[in-house]
């Protein structure tokens, strides 16, 4: 499986993605890592890496009404295994 690996804020918001371990939404995940992480982060900012993070396949999204919902396709351990198989 080729994995490509998440900058230092991709990062600490699938941290927050995996340890609530089900679907959330953009405002969740905003709320959950502003409070966790001592962040100021605007609903964009969080928007714009849930977007990259889309992109490189770790989460797939979806609209429900005016909400966009993610939900995990790499989970933590396939992360962790691939990132220390690269050291």
């Amino acid at each position: 499986m080729n994995i490509e690996k998440l900058t230092t804020c991709e990062e600490l918001v699938m941290k927050v993605v995996w340890e609530a371990d089900e679907e959330m939404s953009l405002m969740e995940i905003m709320d959950r890592v502003n409070a966790k992480y001592k962040k100021d982060w605007k609903p964009q900012t969080v928007s714009t890496f849930l977007a990259r993070i889309v992109r490189k396949g770790y989460l797939r999204s979806y609209r429900s009404g005016r909400q966009f919902y993610y939900t995990i396709l790499i989970p933590l351990e396939s992360y962790i295994g691939h990132i220390t198989n690269e050291y």
